[in-house]
């Protein structure tokens, strides 16, 4: 029998237990998938903590690759041996072998290899939705990127900077600053050190930025606020600190009538056609040659344990994947 990652209660990564788990023949609707590899992504952390519930006992993760095994009576699009990769749920992609909706599944192109694909699935739609659906970037844009040497980071600098923006990106050290400009950053901020709403607006000569992609939260809301150009859009879609308090709306109107979204993938991915779509985008973006996907951690599933604790202590950059 397989095994996968569960847990039996929320906590720290010590409640991550590697157990046999019976997959049973795929239901009509589903496809049996062999993972080759599984993607990282700090949602994951999430989930393990009880920030994001889930009914528990349950898996985790929510991006993989690998290659069908078998397909459910009424799946007509897929069939066994075919290559293909998956981002945003349901839950469950930390194992060697499961069951899932074949309507989540996307055929991978043959110049992708599994690695890179689960490297990128989920970082790679929430860039194509945030940049190309919740603020459409546009050439001569200045935008503003938390956490630029992360996973969403690091392609959405490339993403942005493929598209004509400016880019400044926020990063904790310099190590990752330079990384941060390899991959498309124009203007670098280590905010562990500097007033980042400060230097944001000496770079746009007191004017703010178009939108800030912000997954940080808490640490780092007031400031993008701050960072905005009038009407300009927050989007707050990641909680790496912690979630942000609540706030009085009329803050917004203060600071210059202000935009503030908090989206996710799996709303912009609910319907099939919306899936394939970003899935196009993002498959032409890596096959162009403007964006490319690295994996900077390699870690055995069964030492998932490690991986959430480096994670947790930001010593990871760019996008990490795990091995069944």
């Amino acid at each position: 029998m397989p095994f996968a990652i569960r847990i039996h209660r929320t906590g720290g990564p010590e409640v991550l237990c590697w157990e046999e788990v019976d997959v049973a023949e795929p239901a009509p609707t589903e496809a049996r998938v062999r993972h080759h590899a599984v993607g990282l992504n700090y949602i994951d952390t999430y989930h393990r903590s009880g920030l994001y519930p889930l009914q528990l006992p349950n898996g985790l993760g929510l991006e993989a690759a690998g290659v069908v095994e078998a397909v459910g009576a009424e799946v007509s699009d897929l069939r066994p041996g075919d290559r293909v990769a998956y981002a945003g749920g349901p839950v469950g992609a930390y194992s060697q072998v499961r069951c899932l909706p074949a309507d989540r599944l996307l055929k991978l192109p043959e110049a992708i290899g599994f690695p890179q694909a689960a490297a990128m699935m989920l970082q790679g739609l929430t860039s194509a939705y945030l940049l190309r659906r919740t603020y459409r970037v546009q050439p001569g844009d200045t935008v503003l990127i938390h956490a630029a040497a992360g996973g969403v980071g690091l392609i959405a600098c490339q993403w942005a900077k493929a598209l004509g923006a400016t880019v400044i990106g926020t990063v904790s050290s310099a190590a990752k600053g330079e990384l941060a400009r390899a991959h498309g950053c124009d203007h670098v901020i280590d905010y562990t050190r500097e007033d980042f709403p400060r230097q944001v607006r000496q770079i746009t000569a007191g004017e703010g930025v178009a939108v800030v992609y912000d997954g940080v939260g808490k640490d780092t809301f007031a400031g993008s606020l701050d960072s905005l150009r009038t009407c300009g859009m927050l989007v707050s879609f990641g909680n790496a600190s912690g979630p942000v308090p609540p706030f009085d709306p009329l803050l917004l109107s203060q600071k210059g009538s202000l935009f503030l979204t908090r989206p996710t993938l799996m709303h912009y991915t609910a319907r099939r056609a919306d899936l394939v779509a970003l899935g196009a985008d993002l498959f032409a973006m890596v096959g162009s040659g403007r964006l490319r996907i690295e994996v900077n951690q390699t870690y055995p599933l069964t030492e998932v344990a490690n991986a959430h604790r480096d994670l947790e202590a930001r010593k990871h950059t760019g996008s990490t994947i795990l091995l069944p």
